[in-house]
């Protein structure tokens, strides 16, 4: 039985241990996530404080893109956009790695707490009853401050939350 996760599609370009974990993994990632990445890969702002690391992810970044755009990926993705919740087929992005596309839906239940982003991830972590995995500090003390019912880990602590006892007692 494979991990699961909600996620944003750019944590994969920026942490390359995320495509090759040590056991099965399937990363729930929003659709505005993988929309989100043609923002990051054109803008001027730096993601990395060090310039070649920038560079790196943004080429990385580039080649998530190519990647969802071949004909077959592209066709499982649009198979989830006609319908609020539809998860596509899983893209597979390495022996033990997955995504499945959702089409989330932001509702603002979550008020001015959240960007739109973030309430989408909150929302399919509630919905599918999976943790999200991300590299934001900050949202994961408002999500512990603000008392949302959702399990969240910090990716440096990746190997731990892939761990099966740890997994176990987070359901």
């Amino acid at each position: 039985m494979s991990r699961q996760f909600v996620t944003e599609a750019v944590m994969m370009a920026i942490y390359g241990q995320l495509l090759v974990p040590n056991r099965p993994v399937e990363y729930i990632v929003p659709y505005t996530t993988i929309l989100e990445l043609y923002e990051l890969r054109d803008s001027d702002e730096p993601l990395m404080n060090i310039p070649d690391d920038d560079q790196h992810v943004k080429a990385k970044i580039g080649e998530l893109i190519a990647y969802f755009e071949q004909p077959l990926n592209q066709k499982k993705i649009r198979r989830c956009l006609n319908v609020p919740w539809a998860k596509s087929p899983a893209i597979l992005l390495g022996e033990r790695a997955q995504i499945t596309v959702i089409n989330s839906v932001d509702n603002a239940s979550y008020g001015e707490t959240y960007d739109p982003i973030e309430t989408e991830l909150l929302l399919t972590s509630q919905r599918a009853k999976v943790p999200i995995l991300t590299d934001q500090v900050e949202l994961i003390h408002r999500i512990i401050d603000g008392g949302v019912p959702v399990m969240v880990y910090d990716i440096d602590d990746f190997e731990f939350a892939m761990e099966e006892e740890t997994f176990r007692r987070s359901h």
